[in-house]
């Protein structure tokens, strides 16, 4: 039995479970069938290492809860525990079938004394071409930050720059990293930036860089995105050094739109403004290429120090499932997710350690399912 439901009585999780059909029952008429299709999706499921499992449990009790239709394919794929460990090739290979993944964080052990340089994150990424990372920043209700009404979002290149793995010991005591900037790719992530922004009725791009030191490599990122902007017309356009940046991002994050970094900048400034909103347990990205998507929490940390204790938040995750649920074509209840995990936040009355509660996961999982309701 899952440490979800071993506390909880079966009365309540199936009385949820009967309010929600309910609820979805009186409101059908007011739902576009076209939007509730009778085939059912199917997903890639990676529960990740840390709490990720844990996570991704709430999540399911939320779809069975909700009736959903989705199915999930899930894999065991993990450094920590290699043994265990579905092959990266049968990963890739269901995601690239059903070009869409629900992924957990992954842990990356430190292989400094092993010869290994590249991660498993690096690895998936590289195989699926999943090169453009979105993180979107949003003030959540309820949640108590500094700053209010903060809505950015940040585009990262994560195939190339200075997580390339390649590092080598050229002589005893000196290492060598290189940091790789294409032309191809830097275009690739600055069209990419400036069409999400143009989707999505944004005003503005900034282009993070640190071109007044790295000339070349950096420099070569930002041209790219100058010439990207010129086809855009109708899109601000402006560049940031990153450590102006981040300075920026705690004075006065509410100046930013969409963002486009290079590798390590991003994750950077993914983590910096997770912070400002309340954490890594609030927090949803996605990782895109030309054909799938994976969608995981925009702050990777895994919380090991948690895993069991049923105090991880998973605010973060269920969010992804809302935005994994309108990438298939299955807005309603995306929505219907959003506007659960919105309500529970706005009442204050469950909340997890990391926003100021004392709440189990658990706890706020039930409450999801409870407020989860149609969309009129």
């Amino acid at each position: 039995m899952s440490f979800l439901t071993r506390n909880i009585p079966r009365i309540l999780v199936q009385a949820s479970a009967r309010n929600i059909h309910t609820t979805v029952n009186q409101n059908a008429t007011a739902v576009n069938p076209a939007e509730r299709p009778d085939t059912r999706v199917s997903c890639t499921l990676i529960p990740g290492d840390g709490v990720g499992p844990e996570l991704v449990y709430s999540v399911q009790e939320v779809f069975k809860a909700a009736g959903i239709p989705v199915d999930f394919e899930s894999y065991f794929f993990s450094e920590v525990n290699p043994t265990l460990s579905a092959p990266l090739e049968d990963v890739a290979a269901s995601i690239a079938k059903n070009r869409v993944c629900l992924k957990g964080i992954l842990a990356s052990p430190d292989y400094s004394h092993t010869g290994e340089l590249a991660t498993l994150n690096m690895k998936l990424r590289n195989n699926l071409d999943l090169y453009a990372n979105v993180v979107h920043v949003q003030s959540l209700p309820g949640i108590k930050s500094r700053h209010k009404d903060i809505d950015c979002v940040i585009i990262r290149e994560q195939t190339e720059g200075e997580y390339s793995a390649l590092e080598h010991e050229s002589v005893k005591g000196v290492v060598e990293c290189l940091k790789i900037v294409t032309a191809r790719k830097s275009q690739r992530i600055a069209k990419f930036a400036f069409d999400y922004a143009t989707k999505n009725g944004r005003k503005k791009v900034t282009a993070v860089h640190k071109a007044n030191i790295m000339k070349l490599g950096d420099g070569l990122f930002l041209k790219s995105c100058e010439q990207m902007a010129k086809l855009y017309p109708r899109i601000e356009f402006e560049r940031m050094i990153v450590d102006n940046c981040t300075m920026q991002m705690v004075s006065n994050p509410q100046q930013f739109d969409v963002m486009v970094t290079p590798n390590l900048y991003g994750n950077i400034v993914d983590n910096l403004a997770s912070g400002l909103v309340g954490g890594a347990g609030v927090v949803a990205g996605a990782s895109y290429s030309a054909d799938c998507v994976v969608f995981e929490p925009g702050a990777r940390h895994t919380y090991s120090e948690a895993v069991g204790k049923n105090v991880a938040n998973p605010t973060a995750m269920l969010l992804c499932s809302a935005k994994m649920l309108r990438h298939v074509n299955l807005p309603v209840y995306g929505q219907m997710i959003r506007n659960a995990v919105d309500k529970v936040l706005q009442d204050g009355k469950v909340r997890t350690k990391d926003i100021g509660g004392q709440s189990s996961t658990q706890e706020f999982t039930y409450a999801v399912i409870h407020n989860l309701q149609m969309p009129a």
